[in-house]
C-alpha cells in the first residue's frame, strides 16, 4: 500500500493527533571530553553514544523510578556492576531477574533506547523529529529520519538460569536488540489502529540450562491492540531453535561467550535484517513493515492489514532480561528467582548479560 493509500484512510483529524508533538530541531553530536578519555570503564569513551540514552536497573537518585540517563550525562556515564567497558573493550549489560523495572513493565533492562535529537532536549522524547518513520507514512518527511540503520557484534556472557516454569517461551532468554513503536495515545484515539507500543522487531538469544549451545531468533509482534488475541509474537529462527523448542540445538546454536553480529536495516517501508557468526552461514530476511505480508512472503490475516505504517519507531540495544520474576498466566511470566539484591542474584546466576564489541546507527541504506 502506497502513502496516498494510507493518507486515504487517515481522516484530518487524526493528522493533526500526529503531529501534536511536533517540535523542530536539530541533532547534536557530542565530541569526547577529557574526562571520558581520562575514565577507560566509560563506555562513551570506545562507542559513538551521540543518540542514545539508557534505562539501568537502579534508582540512585530516589526518586522511585528506574534511573534513565540521556545523552549528555551517558558522555561521561558508567555503572560498575549494570554498564561498563570490561578489560577487553566490550560495552557490557547487566540486567538482574529482579530489580527496579520500567512503568508496567515487570522485565528489567540495561539497555539503550535510540534518541535522534542527540542532546537537544527541546526536542520532546516523543517528537517525530526524534524518531523514525516508514516511508509510507502520511508525514514521513516531518520525522528524524526515514528508516535507519542499526549495526552490532556482541556475545551473550550469561542468562537466567533458574525458573519456576521452564515451559514458558520467555524463561532463559535475553532481548539483544529491538524497533520499538511508540505508544501514543493519541493514535490509538484515531482508532485506526496505530500507537499501541508494539514491537515489529525482538532479537532474541536463549539457552536452557544444561544445554552447551543457545538459540539465536528474532520476533515480528502484529501490530495490534494489547486486548487482541492475535496480538502475538511470531519467531524467526537464525541459528539454533525457536524459543518454545527446549530441544538442544547442538552445534547449530551459538555458545555463551560466542561473537554474533546482527544489521537491522530499515529501508524505506522494508526491514531487512543480516545476521553472521564464524563458521556458520549468514542468515538474512526481509519484511515490509508497511502490510501484513510475513517475512515468507505469506499474508497473515490475522495482522493489522498495513502493519506499522502509520507508526513512529526507535531502535533498541542492550540486554533486556525476559526471565520475569512475576509468575501468572501468559508465556511472559515464567516464574524466574531472584531476591534483589545483586551480590546474592549474581552468585545465583539470577541475571543477563550481554557485551557489544560494535553497535552503530546510521541512515538506511538500499540493498
Amino acid at each position: 500500500m502506497n502513502k496516498n493509500n494510507i493518507t486515504h484512510l487517515i481522516k484530518p483529524g487524526a493528522l493533526i493527533a500526529l503531529t501534536t508533538s511536533l517540535v523542530i530541531g536539530c541533532v547534536s553530536q557530542q565530541p569526547k571530553s577529557t574526562e571520558q578519555q581520562a575514565n577507560p570503564l566509560v563506555p562513551a569513551s570506545k562507542f559513538d553514544l551521540s543518540q542514545w540514552k539508557i534505562n539501568v536497573p537502579v534508582d540512585l537518585d530516589n526518586d522511585g523510578k528506574i534511573d534513565e540517563i540521556d545523552v549528555k550525562e551517558i558522555q561521561t556515564y558508567s555503572h560498575p556492576d549494570f554498564f561498563y567497558l570490561d578489560d577487553k573493550g566490550y560495552m557490557v549489560f547487566t540486567s538482574p531477574n529482579k530489580a527496579l523495572t520500567s512503568a508496567n513493565s515487570t522485565n528489567t533492562r540495561s539497555e539503550f533506547r535510540q534518541m535522534l535529537r542527540g542532546a537537544n532536549t527541546k526536542i520532546k522524547t516523543k517528537s517525530p523529529k526524534n524518531n523514525f518513520a516508514l516511508a509510507v507514512h502520511p508525514l514521513s518527511d516531518r520525522f528524524g529520519s526515514i528508516g535507519g540503520k542499526m549495526e552490532a557484534t556482541l556475545k551473550v556472557d550469561h542468562v537466567a538460569l533458574r525458573a519456576t516454569d521452564p515451559s514458558k517461551n520467555a524463561a532463559y532468554s535475553v532481548v539483544v536488540g529491538q524497533i520499538h513503536a511508540g505508544k501514543d495515545q493519541a493514535l490509538i484515539d484515531t482508532k485506526l489502529g496505530y500507537g499501541w507500543g508494539n514491537e515489529p522487531l525482538k532479537i532474541y538469544y536463549k539457552k536452557w540450562p544444561g544445554h552447551k549451545t543457545g538459540s539465536v531468533f528474532w520476533n515480528y509482534e502484529r501490530n495490534l491492540p494489547k486486548t487482541d488475541p492475535n496480538r502475538t509474537d511470531i519467531a524467526y529462527p537464525v541459528w539454533g531453535n525457536t524459543w518454545e523448542n527446549p530441544n538442544k540445538p547442538g552445534n547449530a546454536g551459538i555458545a555463551l561467550g560466542e561473537e554474533f553480529s546482527y544489521t537491522v536495516n530499515v529501508y524505506k517501508n522494508v526491514m531487512h535484517l543480516t545476521f553472521s557468526t564464524a563458521g556458520k552461514n549468514d542468515v538474512s530476511y526481509s519484511i515490509n513493515l508497511g502490510n501484513n505480508v510475513d517475512a515468507y512472503g505469506n499474508v497473515d490475516e490475522k495482522d493489522h492489514p498495513h502493519g506499522y505504517a502509520a507508526d513512529w519507531h526507535y531502535f533498541k540495544a542492550g540486554a533486556y532480561n525476559q526471565c520475569s520474576t512475576k509468575n501468572a498466566k501468559g508465556i511472559w511470566y515464567p516464574g524466574c528467582l531472584g531476591t534483589g539484591d545483586w551480590a546474592t542474584d549474581k552468585q545465583n546466576g539470577d541475571y543477563a548479560q550481554v557485551s557489544f564489541s560494535k553497535l552503530v546507527l546510521s541512515p538506511a541504506s538500499p540493498q
